[in-house]
């Protein structure tokens, strides 16, 4: 699967007052919006050093929009897209179906994840050399990465988005399709206060930084493999 896949990255623009919005009882409105900005620079650092095939950002709002001029780096893997109108549901499938129908296999992810590191993408992609899908699990019940050798609508369909169901209904729709999954280890995204006691050392401090600081990205041809 190496240099074939392409991975999708879905991102909500790291504004104060939109980003994040239940971490701002703990952080602030402007704190959360800043700690949006590092996942995200995260997000993209590690889906660029994976090296399994080219990268883009899905966005909303979309890429014309001016929040995101200056946002995210020149690199020659790296393209923006408009996540377009639906729920999370419709776009992820839209995206899927995309990738999926021009004959490689797509990775979604999002950016909410830090424990999401380049090997943990690298092995979900690996996953698919022998199963139809692969599953990264996040400890609230959802999932930090789907990634899909082929597409059904009803992986995406009536789904309660952003409740603790999320995961378990995806298995079952997957294993009522006969499709071979691997699920990966469980890992922890930032959604409540409560998780942000996970969050790596100094992450915490970069909220305190200027946004534009905790969005620089490293644009070096090194994040290519």
């Amino acid at each position: 699967m190496v240099n074939t896949a392409h991975i999708i990255v879905f991102a909500k623009a790291p504004v104060a007052g939109l980003a994040k919005t239940r971490l701002i009882p703990a952080l602030g409105a402007t704190g959360a919006a800043r700690l949006a900005a590092s996942m995200l620079k995260h997000a993209v650092e590690q889906a660029l050093a994976c090296g399994v095939g080219t990268v883009e950002v899905c966005v909303t709002p979309a890429p014309q929009d001016p929040t995101w001029s200056g946002l995210l780096p020149q690199h020659a893997a790296l393209s923006l897209s408009d996540q377009g109108q639906g729920d999370l549901g419709e776009r992820m499938a839209r995206a899927a179906r995309r990738v999926l129908d021009a004959g490689r296999p797509v990775l979604l992810m999002g950016t909410d994840c830090p424990e999401l590191s380049a090997e943990r993408i690298r092995a979900a992609a690996d996953g698919l050399r022998t199963n139809d899908a692969a599953l990264v699990p996040a400890f609230d019940g959802g999932y930090v990465l789907l990634a899909l050798n082929r597409f059904d609508a009803s992986l995406f369909q009536d789904i309660a988005w952003s409740t603790s169901s999320v995961a378990q209904a995806t298995q079952s729709r997957i294993a009522l399709l006969g499709w071979r999954l691997v699920t990966l280890p469980t890992l922890h995204d930032m959604d409540e206060p409560d998780d942000l006691s996970r969050l790596p050392a100094g992450w915490l401090a970069a909220a305190e930084a200027p946004l534009q600081q905790g969005l620089a990205l490293q644009t070096e041809s090194g994040g290519q493999k």
